[in-house]
């Protein structure tokens, strides 16, 4: 039986893979634009010309990389048997929320989604085995 943990934030995603008594870890970086966008006056003149900023084009980028962030670990999981997503923030939930949406095939084996602070690689990976025990 294949196993997998995915540790996930906006920056990366850590993949474990537990298979007999193997155990693989894979790194799989987001590439991910942080914006940050400051609006405002262009002079310091009390009044003076403001700059538009248009939050939703920045926004839909964001949802456009985070598609392709997600269709990668989804690559790297296909084959996997049982599946659980977990850590900070919500990036985590809205994984699992995309593999409900456009891949079946894989939400079917999702065992959990939990909230977990970040970690190191070797706690991920204890995470993982616990999780499976």
């Amino acid at each position: 039986m294949k196993n997998t943990g995915i540790w996930l934030d906006k920056n990366k995603a850590l993949i474990v893979t537990l298979e007999d008594s193997n155990e693989t870890l894979k790194s799989v970086s987001s590439n991910i634009d942080h914006y940050n966008v400051h609006g405002g006056s262009g002079t310091p003149q009390k009044g003076g010309p403001q700059n538009v900023v248009h939050d939703s084009k920045y926004l839909e980028r964001e949802q456009q990389q985070l598609k392709a962030y997600f269709k990668s670990i989804s690559k790297e999981i296909n084959n996997t048997d049982a599946l659980v997503i977990f850590g900070p923030a919500g990036t985590n939930e809205k994984f699992s929320k995309e593999l409900h949406e456009n891949y079946q095939h894989l939400s079917t084996k999702i065992k959990g989604v939990r909230k977990a602070d970040s970690m190191t690689d070797n706690q991920v990976k204890a995470w993982v085995r616990d999780f499976f025990m």
